[in-house]
């Protein structure tokens, strides 16, 4: 190893911090629950009449979940439980200022979405969604819908 390697550290994958990958794995697992985002179907009720699913509305909903997998990312997996769980107590707080602001935007249907998709959202930050809500997962701990 030459003078400026040992100086500054070798370029390469021996000086790559170890949690390096384990953080890229971790955002990885959060940004792949969007794919269980329930918001399009949602909006395609739109044209079935139900018009509380206008784009606004359900952007509104779809932002409180991205902002909840940002934090999630920002916080890294090493975040505490507690750190992580004041994260979800957000996200679901907003959901239930949502549903009060917009009439019946979270139904028996969306409801089940949801607490479905903040479950996934659960694991894949390392945490288990039965160990919240007596059972039924984080959602359940806030939720008013």
């Amino acid at each position: 190893m030459g003078f400026f390697d040992k100086l500054f550290g070798k370029k390469d994958s021996v000086n790559k911090p170890q949690n390096q990958t384990t953080n890229i794995d971790y955002q990885k697992k959060l940004l792949a629950t969007k794919e269980f985002y329930p918001f399009d179907k949602w909006r395609e009720s739109y044209n079935d009449g139900l018009t509380q699913y206008t784009k606004q509305n359900c952007d509104k909903t779809k932002k409180v979940f991205d902002d909840l997998i940002t934090s999630l990312i920002n916080l890294g997996e090493n975040g505490s439980e507690e750190q992580k769980k004041e994260l979800f107590k957000s996200a679901i707080i907003k959901t239930n200022i949502l549903n009060d602001e917009i009439e019946g935007l979270i139904e028996t249907g969306e409801r089940e979405d949801l607490c479905e998709l903040t479950d996934k959202i659960t694991v894949a930050c390392g945490l288990d969604p039965h160990k919240y809500g007596s059972g039924e997962g984080l959602a359940s701990e806030w939720r008013k819908w």
